[in-house]
């Protein structure tokens, strides 16, 4: 693998071209005689010792994605890119900060300390960053590295705005992921005392193997925060019980690498207790950075194909469940509709305007809840206006319909009719199916169930048409039945983690519905994969209950 050719520049966001890496900081060495020139560039936050000091990224924001870039990039020098995971509070931030001035040679004794990480004033426990920011560190290859570095910093799972929150992160995921290609290492950065009685780790675990394919297991390894340096026994069977799926060293554990960063820290009391956080510190960067330096990058079209079964899947789901609703409300119809026709019979012969009570289904448009709507404000749903279908709900994609992931080839991939992106919109509102009590001539109940009033004539030939209309509904449940499995089926081929709560919430849903058509091949293997369902993934369904 040639890891020295140019890398293509341009990132497609939002449908703009993204900018070419350069930066207010030159890129200079960090030994004590050219220090200066940083800092020069720089904000100081803390005279210290350590003297801390804010850097000045070049910044570049498009839509939810953010880009801060140090020095600027030689292509054909080798860069690596690191993707950061973890809940609220793991300490992915001070990492950051860590990795950067490790790369450019920062050592403890220079008493000086560089923040990239724009820090904001949040709860403890909300998440500190809230969009997907990319950091790039370029022009310090050969002060300690051979390679520059890219990191991926990702908001933080679970903290307390609940499941939706973590929907938003996966869709930025997803968005950043179309672009940035390939990824040499996942970091899941963890505290060592995270210990396997906690639901929140175990849905952090979850949450985040659910998004990746299986190819990048061997790229996935743990980095320990707030350790002391010894083994983190407590970190490691919270591994085993959430089943991690990672790279595994010679005695078939995870592999992790140890970090203590409090190097920007005011070191005038306990300077002993800092140095020696600091050889922590300094020890796993070099373990860490020489596995990266050994490991192949690895592509993300599986984990973009992972990220949309599940998103077609979820979209399938919620079209089978309002098919289900509108198929009983149709049945309820259809009964009522016959036990009029039969009590009224002779009535309706003599008098063709007679008049009888019956509940009609229809559609209306509801409004999508307004504070969701200015708190995500890219939330809506897209429609489909032929059939006056939901055919993805919430859609945090981008405004027009044709982006949205049910779309494929100008055509949608969920709505009945399988109809043109034309057909469609992405609107603050979603159909919404309801009964209404009208009173209707037989002649108008015909019309409504014929095509053409010639068809036929009669009693007999309306009720026949309702029983029609049934028939086509139960099969049109059926196909979403159908591909609802398929999608579960395509995700345990490829996905790191199939039997994930966003699949383990519908398998209950799918094994009664397949109950119901006597489908007992697809019963046994949906029941085959609860069966497997294992404490991590019961732990973190519990947590994800109490968001």
């Amino acid at each position: 693998m040639n890891y020295n050719r140019p890398v293509d520049r341009t990132w497609p966001v939002s449908g703009l071209l993204c900018w070419q890496g350069t930066s207010s900081l030159p890129a200079q060495t960090t030994s004590k005689e050219n220090q200066g020139d940083i800092i020069s560039n720089s904000d100081q936050i803390s005279s210290g010792p350590p003297a801390v000091y804010q850097l000045r990224p070049e910044k570049e924001e498009f839509g939810t994605l953010t880009r801060m870039t140090v020095g600027e990039k030689n292509v054909k020098n080798t860069n690596k890119t690191i993707l950061l995971v973890g809940e609220t509070g793991a300490g992915k931030s001070t990492l950051i900060n860590a990795l950067i001035n490790y790369s450019m040679g920062v050592k403890f004794e220079d008493e000086v300390w560089f923040k990239i990480v724009e820090e904001e004033k949040k709860s403890q426990t909300e998440s500190q960053t809230s969009d997907v920011i990319v950091y790039e560190i370029f022009g310090y290859e050969g002060e300690t590295l051979p390679y520059s570095l890219t990191i991926i910093d990702t908001p933080g799972y679970g903290d307390t705005r609940g499941t939706e929150h973590d929907d938003i992160i996966s869709q930025k995921l997803l968005d950043l992921f179309k672009s940035v290609h390939k990824i040499h290492a996942v970091g899941l950065v963890m505290k060592a005392t995270d210990n396997r009685l906690s639901d929140q780790p175990m849905y952090v675990f979850d949450s985040v193997m659910s998004l990746f394919g299986k190819d990048l297991e061997t790229n996935t390894v743990s980095l320990i925060t707030h350790s002391n340096g010894r083994r983190p026994k407590n970190a490691l069977e919270a591994l085993e019980a959430g089943n991690m799926k990672c790279a595994k060293n010679e005695k078939n554990e995870p592999v992790y690498f140890l970090f203590d960063n409090c190097q920007h820290e005011d070191r005038t009391e306990e300077e002993k207790f800092l140095k020696d956080a600091d050889e922590i510190s300094e020890r796993g960067m070099k373990e860490f950075t020489d596995f990266l330096g050994k490991t192949a990058p690895q592509k993300l079209e599986q984990t973009v194909e992972v990220m949309n079964e599940r998103i077609k899947l979820k979209g399938c789901i919620q079209k089978l469940q309002e098919k289900i609703k509108l198929t009983d409300l149709k049945q309820t119809d259809i009964k009522h509709t016959q036990e009029a026709l039969k009590k009224n019979e002779e009535e309706m012969k003599k008098n063709e305007e007679f008049t009888v009570e019956v509940d009609e289904v229809y559609k209306e448009k509801e409004c999508i809840d307004g504070r969701r709507w200015w708190l995500v404000f890219y939330e809506a749903a897209v429609c489909c206006t032929v059939c006056e279908e939901n055919c993805h709900y919430p859609c945090r994609q981008f405004w027009k319909p044709e982006l949205c992931k049910v779309m494929k080839g100008g055509h949608c991939t969920v709505c009945t009719g399988k109809c043109s992106v034309s057909d469609h919109v992405r609107e603050k509102w979603r159909y919404e199916t309801k009964t209404r009590k009208v009173k209707k001539t037989v002649e108008e109940m015909k019309l409504k169930y014929e095509k053409n009033k010639t068809e036929s004539e009669g009693k007999s030939s309306l009720l026949e048409n309702l029983v029609k209309e049934m028939k086509q509904l139960t099969a049109e449940r059926f196909q979403l039945l159908d591909e609802s499995y398929q999608h579960v089926i395509r995700l345990e081929q490829i996905a790191m983690k199939a039997d994930s709560v966003s699949t383990f919430v519908h398998l209950d849903f799918l094994i009664e519905k397949m109950k119901e058509e006597g489908d007992t091949e697809k019963i046994q293997k949906l029941e085959e994969m609860r069966s497997r369902v294992d404490e991590g993934t019961r732990a973190a369904l519990q947590y994800k209950q109490q968001l």
